[in-house]
């Protein structure tokens, strides 16, 4: 694929813009459901990357196929076994849920990937991923994945209260939405605890599991702590906006770039889409479940959307309905306003 232009614009690789995601056991329709968030409001072309137990592929592939045409025609798809480069593949599996831990390997098997983002099955893009993904030209020399912090408050923050590893800043970092440039991290010697000199990603994984795993409560995320820990310079942090999690607003508003910017993306952690603890979250999910393709953003998700937000003010997240809904009522304005110019140039009868 990649040889096919002598002389591209830019490599073939830097066209889309990359998405992974690792989906096991029920998290088909979750998947899904981030993927379609993606589709709906991204402009440049994307490249999805999902790692999936051997049962879910072809219901993935059959489910993509069934998207309108519209939609199809904005990405490719690749879907990819889950394995473990190095180690034991039994061990890896067992680290917090199954198979999350294949995201430690993005780096070492798309080796063809220059730049990606990575999203657990729980998120939701309530902007275009082209705003993040510009992230990655605020990259210092130095810099090589951005993370958002776990908490904005070191006093009710898990790392800052329990951890028993080395984190990373004041609050550890959340690695639920993580930038990556793979090209980086594959050149890059890493500084650890284990000897003086440094070692490569590839190499560092698994004896850095080996020496933490009775330490770990968060599995992967626990262990790219501990890699910041030791190479601070290697990791830029985004705002909370690009990863707002129920506790950003359950115990009060404590994101403020979400106050005034609104979410960005949105991530449900802790199965909240699926029960009634935070149903505002439950509510963004749904919507974007149920929204037929073709239809108009602001009838068919942006208006149901405001009405079921109306029965979570009973909620401190229910609270702040226009954190939720700021960017995305600008992003259907421009997703709106780009369309009708496109139909009133290329036809007359509008």
């Amino acid at each position: 694929k990649h040889g096919e232009e002598k002389h591209p614009k830019e490599p073939s690789s830097l066209q889309c813009m990359h998405l992974a995601v690792v989906a096991c056991g029920d998290r088909l329709e979750e998947t899904l459901i981030m993927l379609k968030s993606a589709v709906l409001f991204s402009n440049r072309r994307l490249c999805f990357h999902i790692f999936a137990e051997d049962s879910l592929k072809p219901e993935f592939e059959k489910k993509l196929k069934e998207w309108p045409s519209s939609y199809t025609k904005k990405f490719e798809s690749n879907i990819y076994p889950i394995t473990f480069s190095v180690g034991n593949a039994q061990e890896w599996k067992k680290l917090f849920k199954p198979c999350a831990a294949q995201r430690l390997f993005l780096p070492v098997i798309l080796k063809d990937v220059d730049s990606l983002l990575y999203v657990d099955t729980d998120v939701l893009f309530l902007r275009p991923i082209d705003d993040i993904w510009h992230i990655l030209k605020e990259f210092n020399s130095t810099q090589l994945a951005a993370m958002a912090p776990e908490h904005e408050i070191p006093k009710i923050g898990w790392y800052s209260r329990f951890a028993r590893h080395p984190y990373y800043g004041t609050t550890g970092v959340n690695s639920g939405v993580m930038l990556m440039n793979l090209t980086r991290i594959r050149s890059t010697q890493f500084k650890n605890s284990m000897i003086p000199g440094g070692l490569t990603w590839e190499e560092m994984l698994y004896p850095l599991y080996q020496k933490y795993k009775n330490y770990i409560t968060w599995g992967d995320q626990d262990l790219l702590n501990i890699i910041f820990y030791f190479n601070p310079e290697c990791l830029y942090v985004f705002p909370c906006q690009w990863n707002y999690r129920p506790d950003h607003c359950m115990y009060g508003s404590n994101c403020r770039g979400a106050e005034e910017e609104g979410v960005s993306i949105l991530h449900g952690n802790r199965g909240v889409y699926h029960d009634d603890k935070q149903p505002t979250f439950k509510a963004l999910y749904e919507v974007i479940r149920d929204f037929p393709f073709e239809d108009n953003l602001f009838q068919s998700l942006y208006y149901p959307l405001q009405s079921k937000f109306l029965d979570t003010v009973h909620t401190l997240c229910g609270r702040i309905p226009q954190v939720f809904l700021k960017q995305i009522e600008k992003t259907m304005k421009k997703v709106y306003e780009n369309r009708v110019i496109v139909y009133l140039g290329a036809n007359h009868r509008y």
